[in-house]
């Protein structure tokens, strides 16, 4: 009995089913997921590349960007290529502490992610209401410390997580009916209470995702304001033009993750492989997308592109 019990809470590893239902075009499905990461790596890589050699691009604006970018690369590997190695190779196995590191770095790069567009939010709020105190107001300092508190907040709430889990006792079945590990997920494979686990996996995006959602909307509803109370047709396009790429990052960021939540909560009707490529569709399209919506929105990124490109063609 007692080597029963060491070994569920030291359970070896975890299967993953993949896709139920569609086991016969797991090959098929990996394809574009495949696509979609490259795309991703590629267009992240990229940026931050050209964010750190372009001084021009060295402002606020762009240093949050390229932490954007960093979070995504971290956000779309977490996931990406282990879910191709159960698609294409058929393994299906991940160690228990794999699953953990998996899960935590999940969780944490998609609550960093929040906190980042929360950051550029404010960011796009100083420089529309306070544009002659922009310099003044985001120093290196302000900058900074507004990192360090990202970090040091999701830190705090996604680390507690593993520890919940590490406690739960797996003794009945080691299959996650997913792709991917998620507390939920993993903690609803024990056989022991799991309301703290809820009660967690409920409160910290109420913390921080739900929070990051209504502080961004209410500094958009000042640089809205601001923008409708400046006086030349060429200024207001300017500074809507500046926020379009932040706000269309914004929507893809949390729609799909949103309906996600929703669908696992109240969809007991939808398909449980439709649940399955939804969620995999928040960690893969928003990182693929960011740096093309940024790419195309932004001027300064747009002509750097262009001119960095062309300089390299004449070389």
């Amino acid at each position: 009995e007692a080597m029963h019990n060491l070994s569920c809470y030291n359970p070896g590893s975890f299967i993953f089913v993949g896709i139920p239902g569609l086991e016969k075009i797991h090959i098929w499905i990996g394809i574009p997921f495949c696509i979609i990461y490259l795309v991703a790596i590629v267009g992240n890589c990229s940026l931050l590349y050209l964010i750190a050699v372009e001084h021009s691009l060295h402002e606020p604006m762009f240093f949050f960007l390229s932490m954007l970018a960093t979070t995504d690369l971290i956000l779309s590997t977490a996931t990406v290529p282990k879910l191709l190695s159960n698609l294409w190779l058929g393994s299906q196995e991940i160690t228990f502490s794999g699953c953990l590191t998996q899960m935590f770095f999940l969780h944490l790069s998609f609550v960093v992610d929040s906190a980042i567009l929360l950051a550029m939010a404010f960011d796009r709020y100083v420089a529309i209401c306070f544009p002659l105190r922009y310099n003044t107001i985001l120093t290196q300092q302000v900058i900074i410390k507004l990192v360090m508190s990202i970090v040091v907040r999701s830190f705090s709430v996604i680390l507690p997580v593993v520890f919940l889990l590490k406690w739960l006792p797996f003794c009945r079945t080691r299959i996650i009916p997913h792709i991917y590990c998620e507390h939920i997920g993993v903690a609803r494979l024990s056989s022991a209470d799991i309301s703290i686990n809820i009660w967690y996996g409920f409160a910290v995006p109420l913390m921080t995702v739900v929070s990051d959602v209504i502080f961004i909307a209410v500094s958009y509803t000042f640089i809205l304001r601001a923008v409708f109370h400046l006086s030349s047709q060429g200024a207001r396009q300017k500074a809507l033009s500046t926020c379009g790429s932040h706000v269309c990052v914004i929507l893809m960021f949390y729609t799909p993750a949103f309906f996600s939540i929703l669908a696992h909560r109240f969809g007991h009707s939808v398909p449980r492989h439709v649940l399955i490529l939804f969620a995999n569709l928040y960690v893969t399209i928003p990182p693929a997308l960011n740096p093309i919506v940024y790419g195309v929105k932004t001027k300064q990124i747009q002509e750097k592109f262009i001119l960095f490109f062309c300089l390299k063609k004449m070389q």
